[in-house]
């Protein structure tokens, strides 16, 4: 039981991510908590680090009761299409960080939407382009426009 329980990808993922969430919530001490002014840099890292923690815990404990009512598989089969996509997905963020640079975050944003859309979640490439303008859109409009934040800009000024 226990083995099986160590060879689940959540849990392990689970445990991953909840000792990132620690050393974010250590390392975030380092900055002020709260300043005059309001929040101050340690207050989102904190918070953004408990949180990790407690859903990463959650993750571990839900699936060890799962698997304590469910019977375990036989040959532990691995689904490689799943496999395929979330390796997809990561290097689709890898590529959209690494172009945020040179030709900015609204078009990385929007390829990246458009490529999660078609290929991650099997939609239309209409679907997919639309879903890319309009998620753009809305980051646009809340950062640079509602939150004056700047976001990368790229060799096109946008």
């Amino acid at each position: 039981m226990v083995r099986t329980i160590l060879k689940d990808g959540d849990v392990l993922a689970g445990a991953v991510l909840a000792a990132l969430g620690v050393y974010i919530v250590v390392q975030s001490h380092a900055w002020d908590y709260y300043t005059p002014d309001g929040p101050g840099p340690g207050f989102f890292p904190l918070w953004y680090g408990i949180a990790m923690v407690v859903l990463s815990l959650w993750l571990i404990a839900s699936n060890i009761v799962k698997s304590r009512s469910v019977q375990p598989r036989a040959g532990g089969t691995i689904d490689w299409q799943a496999a395929g996509r979330a390796l997809a997905t990561w290097g689709a963020f890898a590529v959209s960080v690494a172009l945020m640079g040179v030709i900015g975050f609204v078009l990385s944003f929007a390829l990246l939407t458009f490529f999660m859309v078609v290929f991650v979640f099997r939609r239309p490439p209409l679907t997919a382009a639309v879903t890319a303008i309009v998620a753009t859109l809305v980051f646009h409009l809340i950062f640079p426009v509602i939150l004056t934040v700047p976001l990368p800009t790229g060799f096109l000024g946008f």
